[in-house]
């Protein structure tokens, strides 16, 4: 048999699209996910839970993995539950209410732990048990809502989009948002945007804090200070005397945390945020500290020489994105004592982490995993990074 035979045999005999599959499902990857293998096969396979066996139709092949469809639950978990909302598996919104919240915690958990042993070579022991949100629906404070013209209803459909198209899911209610933003949800569908393809944000703003409507404030007030006793708890284990928080924002964290230090520098580029920092620093009587408007990759180096390096704690709570590499490398070249990262992506967290811990001028202390998002596939991770003795006698 000639190579081209074989490989021709060889495509014949592996599972195609459209073909109907048994799959057993063996995992849940980050993106919420299930892992099932067939014919020596990864298959990507949404809303089930691990240990189901399910008849799925195979709707993407690749090299090396597929994506499979549900068609029936052969075998159902004894976690998996009623979704509450009736939009489920068509919005792209929420990954896991078909689970328990046990579960997913569970789930969430072990992918964060994954994810830094993989990614980061991170020793697992580091990382502590999630922190669940004691309020599972009607906690999300910030939503953003697509407008798409439906030719056949002849009228606006507002929603959100669906888990595997660029269409929009005409949606009346999200259960996981906070009543204020349904209320606003009902405005906006009986006063639509003029013409499909627009976003319209809604917005619960916190009590006590300034914040302009386009700036960023965390998405669940409910599991909020537990997030700032975290931190909180990372930075009195340091000991350190002097902040410098990146991307600060409207000054949250800077002014969570002012009275622990002596002083403190909030840096972020977003203008209106920072006006609005410092008026929360006012508001909120923390005036031991400044805040700077400006790109954090070019202000950092010169900001971070202004205090003892050894005495220095630096806080990070970038885009999901991650951080700019002009910043990891004025951290690893700087050296503060303490970097406290706040990230909601632990894949790319994974990264910067090693980044900062390459040749062991870092090292990772702690990661505390918060189930800032229930029902989503997002959690927020705070990690808490040393410097090492032996970069701090260099």
């Amino acid at each position: 048999m000639t190579q081209t035979h074989q490989i021709l045999l060889d495509k014949e005999s592996s599972p195609q699209v459209g073909s109907e599959v048994t799959l057993n499902i063996t995992d849940i990857a980050f993106g919420g996910e299930g892992v099932a293998r067939h014919e020596g096969m990864v298959f990507f396979v949404k809303f089930v839970a691990i240990g189901e066996t399910v008849r799925a139709r195979i709707t993407e092949v690749k090299s090396n993995y597929g994506r499979a469809e549900v068609l029936e639950i052969l075998d159902p978990s004894p976690e998996r539950v009623s979704p509450r909302c009736p939009y489920f598996g068509a919005c792209g919104g929420c990954q896991y209410q078909h689970l328990s919240y046990s579960a997913q915690l569970t789930a969430k958990y072990k992918q964060v732990t994954d994810l830094f042993e993989r990614i980061g070579n991170f020793d697992s022991k580091a990382i502590d048990p999630m922190i669940p949100c004691s309020i599972q629906y009607g906690y999300r404070n910030r939503l953003m809502v697509r407008s798409q013209w439906d030719r056949a209803t002849k009228r606006m459909k507002v929603g959100f989009l669906r888990h595997n198209t660029r269409l929009v899911v005409d949606v009346d209610q999200c259960h996981i948002a906070e009543l204020e933003l349904n209320e606003q949800l009902q405005s906006v569908r009986a006063d639509p945007p003029p013409r499909g393809g627009l976003k319209v944000t809604l917005r619960a703003f916190p009590e006590e804090w300034e914040v302009p409507k386009d700036s960023f404030f965390q998405n669940n007030f409910h599991l909020l200070p537990q997030l700032v006793s975290t931190i909180q708890a990372r930075l009195r284990a340091a000991g350190t005397n002097y902040l410098v928080d990146a991307y600060c924002g409207v000054g949250f964290f800077s002014i969570e945390l002012a009275d622990q230090v002596e002083t403190y520098i909030g840096v972020e580029v977003d203008r209106p945020a920072i006006q609005a920092a410092r008026k929360n620093a006012l508001k909120h009587d923390r005036q031991n500290g400044e805040f700077i408007q400006g790109p954090a990759e070019n202000l950092l180096p010169s900001l971070l020489e202004r205090y003892p390096a050894d005495q220095t704690t630096m806080i990070l709570d970038p885009p999901r994105t991650g951080c700019h590499v002009a910043i990891l490398d004025a951290i690893r070249y700087l050296q503060p004592a303490q970097v406290i990262y706040v990230s909601c992506h632990p894949a790319t967290l994974a990264r910067d982490l090693k980044t900062l811990c390459d040749g062991n001028r870092f090292r990772l202390e702690k990661v505390v995993p918060l189930d800032m998002f229930p029902q989503t596939q997002h959690m927020e991770c705070v990690a808490d990074l040393r410097l090492t003795k032996s970069s701090a006698t260099k």
